[in-house]
């Protein structure tokens, strides 16, 4: 009788281990299932926030490219004004010049705006 009271406790022992195996992986199961749905949730938020990101920088090099463009144009435009004001200041030494030789403005008058004028060059 002893022998089958040991059976019985054994037995009884084997089910329970069975039953919280059972717990166990049912327990592991919905702990992946949680993961999985969290690991969706936060793939999902972490596409949202890349589109978002990538439309901000779309955005920013827009800004940047056309601000970029404006002071190289600027640029162009100051270059132009350079030259063109050398031209003119050149052009008029030489009138200057013709003026002195003709005698309508003096040597000094002369001097005085040649002095101006290579100033600005």
């Amino acid at each position: 009788m002893a022998g089958k009271k040991k059976a019985g406790y054994i037995e009884r022992f084997l089910k329970k281990a069975d039953k919280a195996i059972d717990e166990g992986i049912k327990k592991a199961d919905e702990a992946l299932e949680d993961a999985v749905e969290f690991g969706e949730m936060a793939a999902s938020q972490a596409k949202k926030t890349s589109e978002e990101l990538t439309k901000k920088a779309l955005k920013e090099k827009e800004q940047i490219k056309s601000r970029g463009v404006k002071k190289i144009n600027d640029g162009i435009a100051v270059a132009k004004n350079a030259t063109s004001k050398k031209e003119e200041d050149l052009a008029t030494l030489e009138k200057l010049g013709k003026l002195r030789k003709a005698g309508v403005i003096t040597e000094k008058e002369f001097q005085e705006k040649k002095k101006k004028i290579l100033a600005r060059i």
